[in-house]
Formats: structure tokens, C-alpha cells, sequence
């Protein structure tokens, strides 16, 4: 079906409230408290160095609009694509307190960490400006026949590159499914994707706005933070159904330049704190409890957060006791032989 402008989150959202510090104190207990004002949220009316994030790009928004004034500290927010964020950090350019990328297999093989949360999911979707023709087309079309003006060359696509990002990767994942699920829709992955179409995640669907794009593969939160229209691929396709995983979503790969290959599955983001400051920890606290993240239009389920790896005590005090561990498969990185 198709979202208009203003769409809010999906009713399978959980209810989230805003983070505090006092919610923060009372999830840490009393014990905790000279931890804090050891560390320091606020002393003397002065605050602590900003907690720094790293993230993945299509997150950007969502965290200096709603992570940021949801939380009583200052926080320094950086964006690129998931591999970029791995790869600065692996290579000693970044030190950031919290890292966050958009599929855990991220952390599987380019940046090994001993434990993360995911918190998040989402879908990816076709976003399209409908005031530009090809964005018509693209709207005329619908979730039925949406590939049809992309074969006939009538829409300026933009999608992300696949060797950068994982929203890259899953668009080809899409086209491929896609190819599957219609009867008369052949080789997709192949027929459609250009080189020139590429751009930076935490700019692509802005180049709406300057006019340099009809249409792109995106993730819903994209959209729904910014007010485009954008089709709802079918659930076969799109990477958000877990009842989807295993006949559909893992039958489809993308190798990248290391080696690597990343197996389809459910959309996860995923994080990890590296800060032992306490300050830290509220911020992670309110990312991953995804109450900071409710109007941007990410997916969350009921189980969620969930953890991969031994998560330290101190992390796992402030998530409570609900975390637990996921049986559903997102994307999975395996080194080719």
C-alpha cells in the first residue's frame, strides 16, 4: 500500500516514554549515584565532554532530533555509512563512546566486538518526490508494477552503494526477491541498478529536494522523518517480516571487496558501548530502549532490546531484565574460502 506524507510509526511500534536523568538514577540505583557524580552529568551547573556517537547514516536524523533533546547530556553525533563507522573505528580514527551501525554483521567481521545490542529494525521501501514526473510514474505504477518505469529508464533512481552501506546490499537483496515474487519481472538486481545512481545514505533522499532524484530505495524512517511519499514494497520483498526470513530473505548475497559475504534476513540496528562514564551509559540507555526513536518511523518489536555476546553487568542493570536474546536471523556476514 502506499504512505502519504506524515506517516507515523507502524502499530507494531512499542510504546516508549521520554528518557530522564531521574529515570536514568532510579535504573542504576542509589549504589550508582557516586558513580555519577564521579563522572559527572552535570556539576556545578557545568556539564561532562559530550558523549560521542558514531553511527550509521540512516540514523542521523533521527538522533539530533529526537535522541538529543530527549537526554540530560550533551552528545557529539557523526554519521556515515556502516562500513565507514567500522572502519574508522577499527583503524584507530574514531573513538567513539557508542558505535552503531545498521546491520550487526558489521560487527561480525569488519569491527569484532564482544557484544551488541540490537534495538531497531526496518523495512526498505520506494520513496519518490511526487512533484517531479518520475516520481508520477513511479506513484501511477503502485506496489504492484513500481519496476516498470525503473526498467523503462523514465525515473532518475538513487539507491545507496552496496560496498558502503548496508541499505546498498538490501536494495539489491529487494531487487532479487522482487524478481522472484512478480511473474513478469526478470533479473531485477541486474537490469536496474547503475552506478551513477549511488549516493551517501544521509543524503540520498535530500536529493529530492534539489531536484537531483524522482525516486529512491530507502528505509522507511527515511521517508516517514522527512514527509516523502514512498510505495510499501510486500514483505517478501522488503526485509521486515521474520515469518519471511528463511524461504526468502536468506537466499539472497552480496559479496563485498574484503571477501565478505552478507546473507540476507531481518533489518537490525545494531550498537555497542564502549565508555565506561556514566553519562555514557544513560545515553545508550535511551537509544536502545527505542522511546527516543518512536516518531521517526523505525519498526520495534516487543523482545527488543536484544543482546548478542556477554553484555556487562552494568549495561545489562540499566536495560532490565527484559532483554533477551533473538530466534529471529538478521542479515549474517560468513568469510568466503
Amino acid at each position: 500500500m502506499k504512505q502519504r506524507r506524515g506517516t507515523e510509526g507502524s502499530a507494531d511500534q512499542a510504546a516508549g516514554s521520554r528518557f530522564s536523568r531521574r529515570a536514568f538514577l532510579g535504573a542504576v540505583g542509589g549504589a550508582g549515584l557516586a558513580g555519577i557524580a564521579g563522572y559527572g552529568l552535570y556539576q556545578g551547573g557545568e556539564s561532562t565532554a559530550p558523549v560521542s556517537i558514531l553511527a550509521a547514516g540512516s540514523l542521523q536524523h533521527a538522533l539530533e532530533t529526537e535522541l538529543r533533546p530527549a537526554v540530560d547530556v550533551p552528545v557529539h553525533i557523526e554519521c556515515h555509512g556502516s562500513m565507514t563507522v567500522a572502519r574508522l573505528v577499527a583503524e584507530g580514527q574514531r573513538d567513539p563512546d557508542i558505535v552503531v551501525v545498521a546491520d550487526p554483521a558489521v560487527f561480525e567481521e569488519t569491527l569484532p566486538v564482544p557484544w551488541h545490542v540490537v534495538f531497531a529494525s526496518n523495512a526498505v521501501v520506494l520513496a519518490y518526490d511526487a512533484n517531479s514526473p518520475g516520481g508520477r510514474r513511479i506513484e501511477a505504477a503502485g506496489p504492484d508494477r513500481w519496476y516498470e518505469p525503473l526498467l523503462a529508464g523514465s525515473v532518475d533512481l538513487g539507491r545507496v552503494d552496496p560496498d558502503l552501506g548496508p541499505l546498498g546490499y538490501r536494495t539489491l537483496f529487494a531487487l532479487e526477491l522482487a524478481t522472484r515474487l512478480y511473474d513478469d519481472a526478470s533479473d531485477l538486481r541486474e537490469r536496474i541498478p547503475q552506478r551513477k545512481q549511488t549516493y551517501p545514505a544521509t543524503g540520498l533522499v535530500g536529493q529530492f529536494e534539489t531536484g537531483g532524484l524522482d525516486a529512491a530505495f530507502a528505509y522507511r524512517n527515511m521517508a516517514v522523518e522527512r514527509g516523502y511519499d514512498f510505495l510499501t514494497l510486500p514483505d517478501r520483498i522488503n526485509l521486515s517480516d521474520p515469518d519471511h526470513v528463511e524461504e526468502w530473505y536468506s537466499t539472497t548475497t552480496y559479496q563485498l571487496p574484503s571477501g565478505q559475504v552478507v546473507r540476507g534476513g531481518l533489518i537490525g540496528y545494531g550498537a555497542t558501548l564502549r565508555s565506561d562514564r556514566a553519562a555514557s551509559l544513560a545515553v545508550f540507555d535511551a537509544l536502545t530502549s527505542g522511546s527516543s526513536l518512536q516518531g521517526s518511523g523505525f519498526l520495534f518489536r516487543d523482545r527488543f532490546p536484544t543482546v548478542t555476546g556477554e553484555v556487562p553487568d552494568r549495561v545489562r542493570r540499566v536495560l532490565g531484565s527484559g532483554v533477551g536474546r533473538s530466534p529471529d536471523r538478521t542479515d549474517t556476514a560468513e568469510q568466503t574460502n
